[in-house]
C-alpha cells in the first residue's frame, strides 16, 4: 500500500515578502516625480488616490474587521491577523505618506497655506488630523502589528503578552477611523472653497 498523504497544518501564518519594498520605493518615487512636475492635476490625481485608499481601507479595519476580531477565538484572530499583517504592513505606511506629502504641496499650489484668518483653521485642522493618523499609524499602529505578527507566528505565542501588546490596539484603529471621518470632513470644506 501507498503512504497515506500528509495532511496541511491548518494554521498557516503569511510571510513578509520584502520584495515588496520595490513597489513601495516605486509609489515614493512617483510622489516625488509628481510634485516636480508641478502638474497639478497629477498631484490632484494622486493625493486623491492615495487618501481614498488609506481612508477606505482605516474605516474597513476600524469600524468592521477590529470589532469582528474582538469578538473571534484567538485562533481564528491568529489565522486573520498572520495574513493580514504582511500585506497591510507595506501598503498603509505608504498611502499615509503619500497622502500627507502630496496634501501638503498641493495646499501650497493652491493657495491654501496662506488663507486668511479664520479660514487658516481649516489648514490647522487639516494638518492636526494627518499628524494624529500618521503619528499613531506609523508610531505606535505599525509596531504593534509587527511584534504581535511575530508573536504569534511562534509555535506556542504568549497570549498574556499579546494582549497585553494590542490592549488599546483596536481602540486606536477605531480613533483612526474616527479621525478619517474628520479629515473628509475638512477636505469637503476645502472642495467648497474657504
Amino acid at each position: 500500500m501507498g503512504e497515506a498523504p500528509a495532511t496541511a497544518s491548518p494554521f498557516q501564518p503569511a510571510p513578509i515578502d520584502w520584495s515588496n519594498l520595490w513597489w513601495v520605493a516605486g509609489a515614493l518615487f512617483l510622489t516625488i516625480a509628481v510634485i516636480a512636475s508641478g502638474n497639478l492635476w497629477a498631484l490632484n490625481f494622486l493625493h486623491v488616490t492615495a487618501g481614498l485608499l488609506w481612508t477606505g481601507i482605516d474605516l474597513f479595519m476600524g469600524f468592521v474587521v477590529g470589532p469582528a476580531l474582538r469578538r473571534t477565538p484567538f485562533e481564528v484572530r491568529r489565522a486573520v491577523m498572520t495574513q493580514l499583517t504582511p500585506r497591510t504592513m507595506f501598503i498603509l505606511p505608504t498611502i499615509s505618506i503619500m497622502t500627507g506629502i502630496t496634501g501638503w504641496y498641493l495646499a501650497r499650489d493652491m493657495g491654501y497655506l496662506a488663507a486668511p484668518w479664520p479660514d487658516y483653521w481649516w489648514v490647522v485642522a487639516a494638518l492636526v488630523v494627518i499628524t494624529v493618523l500618521t503619528v499613531q499609524g506609523l508610531g505606535i499602529l505599525l509596531p504593534t502589528q509587527i511584534r504581535v505578527y511575530f508573536e504569534l507566528i511562534k509555535p506556542e505565542p504568549d497570549r498574556e503578552r499579546i494582549a497585553r501588546m494590542s490592549a488599546n490596539y483596536f481602540y486606536i484603529i477605531a480613533m483612526q477611523g474616527l479621525m478619517q471621518v474628520a479629515i473628509i470632513a475638512i477636505m469637503a470644506r476645502f472642495r467648497m472653497g474657504l
